[in-house]
């Protein structure tokens, strides 16, 4: 039985830009539901279930910024992808902070768009047979993208899956900020920005306070970076 297209949920003010969105979106044969301000589309996040959000920043009523902000904070770990005309890299880097999994600057050609969505999408679905990922008493589901620390269990948001996943691929190693931004965040300098710490913080107060919870499911090491110590369960 053939498998249900991703739906998706555009937000989008400007009419001619969802106009041809909405229409890549079909022909690629996604499902695709589209509204004009910041408002309405949280109240279907809130009411229904979607695959993936594209989301433009200057809305009304309700600001796109503000939107994913509050979708965070009720646990809502739906993938978001901006599209703004805000090109500045501190604009961009405030997205990934407040939640974004990616960021796409107008205008922009919708095949670049099918492509980071298609990557945004395939995530989590592992190309072996392995399903999940051990090291010391982190374990990371890479179907549910749910994460367990000691007794201590969590659904993370794409871009912290992706995080935990590049640092469980090598326990034990320690990574540099800058090898996080480039492998996580696709960035390949150091902008001088604290996205990586703030994800890490989402990810370690999500499954703080387990049982015998030393030192977080993921540890800094001061100066240098972050990892996952090496070990399997004992």
């Amino acid at each position: 039985m053939k498998a249900p297209s991703p739906k998706i949920l555009l937000v989008e003010d400007e009419e001619k830009i969802a106009e041809f969105v909405v229409r890549g979106l079909q022909n690629a044969g996604y499902q695709v539901e589209h509204v004009s301000d910041g408002v309405t589309g949280l109240k279907h996040l809130i009411k229904d279930n979607f695959d993936l959000v594209l989301l433009d920043l200057m809305l009304p009523k309700l600001n796109g910024l503000e939107l994913l902000q509050q979708l965070r904070q009720e646990g809502n770990t739906t993938p978001v992808i901006i599209l703004s005309a805000k090109v500045d890299l501190s604009d961009r880097l405030l997205g990934f902070e407040v939640g974004a999994d990616d960021y796409m600057p107008k205008p922009f050609f919708v095949e670049e768009l099918l492509a980071k969505m298609k990557v945004i999408l395939g995530r989590g679905q592992p190309a072996s047979s392995a399903q999940t990922l051990t090291a010391s008493h982190l374990t990371l589901d890479l179907i549910s993208r749910k994460a367990r620390w000691f007794d201590k269990e969590a659904l993370l948001s794409q871009r912290e899956f992706t995080l935990v996943q590049y640092l469980m691929q090598t326990p034990g190693h320690i990574f540099s900020r800058q090898q996080i931004l480039k492998n996580v965040w696709g960035i390949n300098f150091d902008p001088e920005t604290n996205v990586v710490d703030v994800c890490v913080q989402r990810i370690k107060r999500k499954l703080s306070g387990g049982e015998n919870d030393h030192y977080g499911a993921i540890e800094s090491v001061r100066g240098v970076g972050y990892r996952v110590k090496a070990g399997a369960h004992t």
